[in-house]
């Protein structure tokens, strides 16, 4: 599996940068993991959108999602001018009006996730995380391989068992230490760590940033947690699992 980051800030994009977006090549198989604001523009730096085989999003807020109304539009003009000769399917969870939306002409389809399932020959599992809106963490195994996004969430013990042993732990780290209980649905740097930690994890990979403070600390304070060297995502950091 091969893990490409297309942006790694939370709540709105730096300049020339991407909120939440991820792409992951198993094979000949393009799937992008969210699809945050600045994501599309990003994404074409890696693949013809043409060659984009499937969309999971892990929650509906727009930093996480925005960019599919623009990628719907994309796979219309591209179906339209016969550049693709399939429809998007886009997962996400079924409830309420924004589901509904994910589906568009006849060109993307709307399919509810269920915990376990199969998309692209590759294992998915979801685990609703602890987030004001509902959200969902996702691990991915494909052979012998597995890797785990948290996406939005504060702490919850259920993570350590979802994580155990993942080759890859991509965790949200929206907080520095001392800043712990500020927000309870996101995790501070030293809590991802420690998720890593606890987990048994090969590799820990931060992302989901703030627009304040020094990035590095939040690095270290995951590293001192981790007791390992920790990555910090970045536009086109690229890990082959």
């Amino acid at each position: 599996m091969k893990f490409t980051v297309l942006g790694s800030w939370g709540a709105y994009p730096e300049a020339n940068e991407a909120c939440s977006g991820y792409l992951l090549q198993v094979e000949d198989k393009n799937i992008l993991l969210d699809c945050g604001s600045g994501v599309l523009s990003s994404l074409a730096n890696h693949i013809a959108f043409k060659d984009l085989d499937a969309v999971v999003i892990s929650h509906y807020h727009a930093d996480h999602m925005c960019d599919i109304y623009s990628l719907q539009y994309a796979m219309d003009i591209l179906m339209k001018t016969k550049n693709r000769n399939k429809p998007l399917t886009i997962y996400g969870y079924d409830e309420g009006d924004v589901f509904k939306e994910l589906a568009y002409k006849e060109v993307c389809y709307a399919v509810p996730i269920t915990r376990k399932m199969t998309i692209e020959n590759i294992s998915f599992e979801f685990l609703e995380t602890k987030h004001q809106k509902k959200c969902y963490a996702m691990r991915v195994a494909y052979g012998n391989k597995s890797l785990v996004y948290t996406a939005d969430t504060g702490w919850t013990d259920s993570l350590i068992e979802f994580s155990k042993d993942a080759d890859l732990l991509v965790c949200e780290a929206s907080l520095f230490n001392h800043q712990e209980g500020l927000n309870d649905g996101h995790l501070t740097a030293g809590q991802a760590g420690k998720l890593a930690c606890n987990a048994g994890v090969s590799s820990l990979m931060i992302t989901h940033f703030p627009h304040f403070g020094d990035l590095s600390q939040l690095e270290k304070e995951a590293a001192d947690a981790f007791g390992k060297n920790v990555m910090k995502a970045g536009k086109g950091v690229t890990i082959e699992i």
